[in-house]
C-alpha cells in the first residue's frame, strides 16, 4: 500500500477511533470511571478481541497491517507528551512530612509485586507460552515483576483531585508513594531492558548513556528549561516551539540509547520550573494529547490484545494468576506497610486501593517490552487484562470504602490535611 493509499485509511481510522473512545467514555462515565479507563476499553474493543471477532473484514479494512507502524509513531507522540505531563505532575507533589511512610509504602508496593510476579513466571515456565522468541526466562520473569510493580501515578493524581481528596492524609500519602513507586519501577524497567539483549555492548551503551543523560539533565537541562520559561524575549508560541523541540530531542536520545522515549519525556517534565508560563504550555498541549494522540496509542495496544487466547485454560489461569498477584502484591502490601507505619485503617485501605491501579502506565511498559522483543502476544494479553481489571476496580472500590465507612465507625476516616497538594495539570 503506497503512502497515497495509506493516508485516507489513516484518516478514517482516526475518525473511528476518536468517536468510539468518546462513546465508551460517555457510557463508562455514567458509572464514575475516568476517561483513561474508557479509552483502554475502547482500544481493546476495536482490536481482534471484539471487532475482529464479530466483523473481521471490517476490522481488517479499518486497520490494515500497513497502518500499524503509522499508529505506533503517532501514538508515540501522544506518549511523549503524556509522560512529560506525568513528570511535571510528579514534581508538583512535595513529600514534606510524609517521606518515611511514603518510602515504606512505595518499597512494599514495588518489592511484593516484583517478587510475586517473578515467581509466578518461573513457576509456570514450560506450561504457558509466555516467552517471546529469543527472550530468556529470567528476563521475562523480571519484566513481568516490574510491570506488576508499576502504579498509574497520573491517574491516581486525577482521581484524588476529582474526588476532592487532595490535601487529605490518604491523598497526600498516595501521591507521594505513587510518585516514588513509579520512579523506582521505571528505573528497574530500564535495567531489564538494558540486559534483555544478552550482550554487554547494548547494556553498556544504555548504562553509560543514562549516566550521561542524568548529568546533562542536571547541568544543562534544568538551566535550559528555566531560561526557556523565564525569557521575556520569547512569545508564547516561540516558548512552546522550544519546549516541543527540547522534548523531542530528548525523546530521540533516550530512544537511541535504549531507554525509550518515555523515560526522556518524563525527565524533561520533572525538571520544568513550576510557574504560570509552564502551566500554560502544559495546558496548551494537554487537550491535543488526550483527545487525539493517546486514543491512537490505546488502539495500537488493542490491536495486539487477543482475549481469544484466554480460551486456552493454561493461559486463562496464568492471566488470572497475574491479576491475583497484582492485587495482593500492590493493594495488600501497600495497605500492610501503611498500617505498620501506624496509619489508621481508613487511610491505609484507601492508599492500597489507589496504589493498585496500573492504568496507562502499565500499558506503556508492556508496549515497550513488546518493542524490545521481551513480550509476546500471550503475555501482552495477560498483562493488558491486569491493567484493565486493576484500573476498573479502583473507583468502585473507593466508593465502597466510603459507603462502608459511613455506616461503620471502625474505619477511621482521618481527612485532616497534611500536605497541601495542588495538581497543576489535568492528568489522565
Amino acid at each position: 500500500m503506497s503512502p497515497v493509499e495509506l493516508a485516507p485509511r489513516f484518516f478514517i481510522a482516526v475518525a473511528v477511533i476518536l468517536l468510539v473512545c468518546r462513546a465508551v467514555a460517555w457510557l463508562l462515565g455514567k458509572v464514575g470511571q475516568p476517561p483513561v479507563v474508557s479509552e483502554m476499553v475502547a482500544g481493546v474493543l476495536l482490536g481482534p478481541s471484539l471487532l475482529g471477532l464479530l466483523a473481521p473484514g471490517v476490522q481488517e479494512a479499518l486497520f490494515p497491517q500497513q497502518l500499524y507502524p503509522v499508529l505506533y509513531v503517532v501514538g508515540q507522540v501522544g506518549l511523549v507528551i503524556f509522560m512529560f505531563q506525568a513528570g511535571y505532575a510528579f514534581t508538583s507533589h512535595p513529600l514534606t512530612g510524609l517521606a518515611g511512610t511514603a518510602g515504606a509504602v512505595s518499597l512494599a508496593g514495588v518489592v511484593a509485586p516484583l517478587a510475586l510476579g517473578t515467581l509466578l513466571v518461573l513457576a509456570t515456565a514450560g506450561h504457558v507460552p509466555v516467552l517471546a522468541d529469543g527472550a530468556s526466562l529470567t528476563t521475562s520473569a523480571a519484566f513481568v515483576g516490574v510491570a506488576l510493580a508499576i502504579t498509574a501515578f497520573p491517574m491516581l493524581a486525577r482521581i484524588i483531585t476529582e474526588r476532592g481528596q487532595a490535601g487529605t492524609r490518604h491523598g497526600s500519602l498516595a501521591l507521594a508513594s505513587g510518585a516514588l513507586d513509579d520512579v523506582v519501577a521505571w528505573i528497574l524497567l530500564a535495567v531489564v531492558l538494558a540486559t534483555a539483549s544478552g550482550r554487554s555492548g547494548p547494556a553498556f551503551v544504555t548504562v553509560g548513556g543514562a549516566l550521561l543523560f542524568g548529568l546533562l539533565l542536571w547541568a544543562i537541562g534544568r538551566p535550559l528549561a528555566a531560561a526557556l520559561v523565564g525569557s521575556d524575549r520569547l512569545g508564547d508560541q516561540s516558548r512552546l516551539l522550544g519546549l516541543v523541540a527540547l522534548l523531542f530531542a530528548v525523546a530521540w536520545y533516550t530512544d537511541e540509547i535504549g531507554l525509550y522515549a518515555v523515560f526522556g519525556a518524563f525527565s524533561v517534565g520533572a525538571v520544568m520550573p513550576h510557574v504560570d508560563r509552564t502551566d500554560r504550555m502544559v495546558a496548551t498541549v494537554t487537550p491535543v494529547c488526550q483527545v487525539v494522540f493517546l486514543p491512537l496509542f490505546f488502539t495500537y495496544s488493542g490491536l495486539h490484545t487477543q482475549f481469544g487466547l484466554l480460551g486456552e485454560p493454561s493461559v486463562l489461569l496464568f492471566a488470572l494468576g497475574c491479576v491475583a498477584v497484582a492485587v495482593v502484591g500492590k493493594f495488600g502490601a501497600c495497605w500492610a506497610a501503611a498500617r505498620l507505619r501506624g496509619e489508621p485503617q481508613g487511610v491505609a485501605v484507601r492508599v492500597g486501593a489507589l496504589m493498585n491501579a496500573r492504568g496507562l502506565m502499565q500499558l506503556i511498559a508492556i508496549n515497550v517490552g513488546m518493542a524490545a522483543g521481551i513480550v509476546n502476544t500471550t503475555l501482552f494479553t495477560a498483562l493488558v487484562l491486569v491493567a484493565l481489571v486493576t484500573t476498573l476496580m479502583t473507583t468502585p472500590l473507593l466508593t465502597w470504602i466510603e459507603r462502608r465507612e459511613a455506616k461503620s465507625p471502625v474505619l477511621d476516616r482521618t481527612k485532616d490535611p497534611v500536605v497541601p497538594v495542588q495538581t497543576s495539570v489535568d492528568t489522565t
